[in-house]
């Protein structure tokens, strides 16, 4: 099941430019069996001195088994010259597709679900392929991401980008690495580099027992663009209350 799993979305993915929202995060293979989450997510992107973007997502997530997590999250989002509003209701769900250490590469599924309060935009489904490889105390996680829209008014082609980390788990409270964003194009027709978004950056990691099985864990980063048409900066941060 898990091999048929992976087979599809790696089809999808390869028919498949995904912009990183500056809110998005990146997503890793592992579920925890019985975890209940609650996360807020924010990130502001500056372009040439002013706001190009705010956004702010409230989610909330469980564990169902010990290979499925799953998701429901709400998005406010504010343009440049824009108030700030309702953008998005999503519904995100992780496959792990194997054991940590199983095999040379932690392999897992993302599939998610969206709906814009734009209606003429249709619904998303986004597929991701989550992979995590560790070397020692640093961890390196990269994932490929396709979307497309469906129902929409206009029409729509699959689009592929990629998200990575590494990071160096120093302790428990403070690790610090490397996060970047970025899109590649779209099926067919393939875009030059100064017309897709690439952004790269520090980050900060951490997690702070809060008794029994509780924790909350923290993920912060600056990142910087490296073409034209990504924004300057862009700043982001989750929290994550486990419990």
């Amino acid at each position: 099941m898990k091999k048929r799993i992976l087979l599809a979305a790696m089809a999808a993915l390869a028919s498949s430019l995904v912009q990183a929202g500056p809110a998005d995060y990146v997503h890793t293979p592992h579920v925890e069996y019985g975890e209940r989450e609650i996360e807020f997510r924010a990130g502001s992107e500056r372009d040439r001195g002013k706001e190009a973007a705010t956004a702010g997502v409230l989610a909330f997530g469980v564990g169902v088994t010990q290979s499925w997590f799953t998701e429901l999250a709400v998005e406010l989002k504010r343009e440049r010259g824009e108030s700030f509003g309702y953008e998005s209701f999503e519904w995100e769900n992780k496959f792990q597709l194997t054991e940590p250490g199983e095999f040379p590469v932690d392999l897992g599924v993302l599939v998610e679900i969206e709906r814009a309060r734009d209606h003429a935009e249709g619904w998303e489904l986004k597929l991701g392929l989550l992979t995590q490889k560790d070397f020692g105390k640093v961890q390196v996680n990269f994932n490929l991401m396709g979307e497309r829209h469906f129902d929409a008014e206009e029409r729509s082609v699959t689009e592929l980008g990629y998200e990575w980390q590494a990071k160096y788990r120093w302790r428990p409270a403070l690790e610090f690495g490397l996060q970047g964003f970025g899109e590649v194009g779209k099926w067919n027709n393939w875009e030059g580099s100064e017309r897709q978004e690439h952004k790269i950056g520090p980050a900060i990691f951490g997690r702070l027992p809060a008794g029994g099985r509780q924790q909350i864990k923290y993920d912060a980063a600056y990142l910087v663009g490296l073409t034209r048409a990504t924004p300057d900066h862009t700043l982001r941060l989750a929290v994550e209350y486990e419990f």
